[in-house]
């Protein structure tokens, strides 16, 4: 799979995801931009505060005054930025922030506390107490999916790193976990964001949590189970992308629609419709041709948007 990068991908999608086929044919499933207007939404905004981090958080690494970095925190200005936007979906009006990845061997949570639009748009983003000398992911992903909101109708949780996670295999073995939890109906929605910033972040990493293997496993309304989706910070256009995933096939957004492949043919739905003229899903799975290189979507009113696949 191919997940197209943000900075190509156009409106009103949110993502484009590109499969190859044995028959040489390609699989797309797309979604259509829109955020989330869930009762009993939590949020939740995690940072990485492990010692790569120090530079991003303008800290010196001496103790005396006289060695005082005169780097800027530019941890500061994109915290706040997440922090607000999540809290605005939140139930309860305020998201949960933590750095992660603190203390010995990265394995640590500091705990931040909740905080509204109007005191995360204010919140001074200090450096950790303690940077951690690791990075490890599943400690930060238990305290929202244990600690913090295990009972909770729905929930959205974004990390931010800027390298290596050391534990993958263990996250990974965790998520396969929680998503038998949600098919089984033990816990509700859960989705996990992964954001990556900064030149070291290994993006192999991301594509490898993004693209874990479900094994057909889907929720008490049919869809999908599909717990991680990344984003690099460099390519996002908006906000609204860290809700690029958190669509259903059965939320109709234009009553009618035709999308088409680059040679003007209709295409085929994959999920059992005939074609998108009876709704516009918010979630998309249609097949194209081998080669093509584009598809089209044909909306209401005139509206045409051309995605291309590279």
């Amino acid at each position: 799979m191919a997940q197209l990068p943000s900075s190509i991908v156009v409106e009103p999608f949110g993502e484009v995801n590109v499969f190859a086929e044995p028959d040489g044919s390609q699989r797309i499933r797309a979604t259509i931009l829109m955020t989330p207007d869930v009762e009993g939404a939590q949020t939740g905004l995690a940072i990485d505060g492990s010692a790569s981090m120090k530079a991003t958080f303008g800290a010196g690494a001496a103790v005396s005054a006289l060695f005082a970095s005169n780097k800027p925190n530019l941890v500061e200005p994109v915290a706040r930025m997440l922090a607000s936007f999540l809290s605005m979906f939140d139930t309860d009006g305020n998201t949960t922030v933590i750095y992660w990845a603190c203390g010995p061997g990265g394995t640590l949570v500091e705990e931040l506390g909740d905080m509204d639009a109007t005191a995360a748009a204010a919140k001074t983003f200090k450096p950790p107490k303690q940077f951690g000398t690791g990075t490890k992911l599943l400690p930060a992903v238990k305290y929202f999916t244990e600690q913090r909101f295990p009972d909770a109708p729905w929930g959205i949780f974004v990390f931010v790193s800027d390298g290596v996670i050391e534990d993958l295999s263990d996250v990974k073995a965790y998520t396969l976990q929680i998503a038998k939890d949600i098919a089984s109906g033990k816990r509700n929605f859960v989705k996990l964001v992964l954001i990556g910033v900064g030149a070291e972040v290994d993006v192999g990493q991301m594509e490898e949590l993004d693209d874990l293997d479900y094994g057909g496993l889907t929720d008490k309304n049919g869809q999908a189970i599909d717990l991680w989706d990344h984003k690099l910070a460099s390519e996002m256009k908006k906000l609204e992308e860290i809700f690029a995933e958190v669509v259903s096939s059965d939320t109709i957004l234009a009553p009618s629609a035709q999308i088409v492949d680059d040679k003007g043919a209709p295409v085929k739905p994959l999920d059992g419709r005939s074609s998108y003229n009876d709704g516009l899903p918010a979630l998309l799975e249609f097949a194209l041709p081998a080669g093509a290189m584009s598809f089209t979507l044909k909306l209401p009113g005139g509206n045409v948007v051309t995605q291309t696949l590279q």
